[in-house]
């Protein structure tokens, strides 16, 4: 299993979102670091609408993402990025 499916998952089982996108950025930072080949899941981002977040502050709603995910990041993913919504908010996606 990816590390990819291995995100979804374990969001999917958590936040019940309406909508989830997790995408493998990994490429678009090829050479940012000597070990930045730009193969290999380093980067991510996380694109989810859930009821889960209704009446959450932003950061709470980053919080309970990354403490979800700590395992992955300790682990070795090297970035995330997060961009939570409550069903009925804009998104820019």
């Amino acid at each position: 299993m990816t590390l990819q499916s291995r995100i979804a998952e374990k969001l999917d089982q958590a936040f019940a979102p309406e909508r989830l996108d997790v995408i493998d950025e990994s490429h678009l930072h090829a050479g940012h670091q000597p070990d930045m080949t730009g193969t290999g899941e380093t980067h991510m981002r996380v694109r989810i609408v859930s009821e889960s977040f209704a009446g959450m502050s932003r950061v709470a709603r980053h919080r309970a993402i990354n403490d979800l995910l700590k395992p992955e990041l300790d682990a070795g993913l090297h970035a995330l990025a997060v961009e939570p919504s409550a069903p009925g908010e804009p998104t820019r996606w």
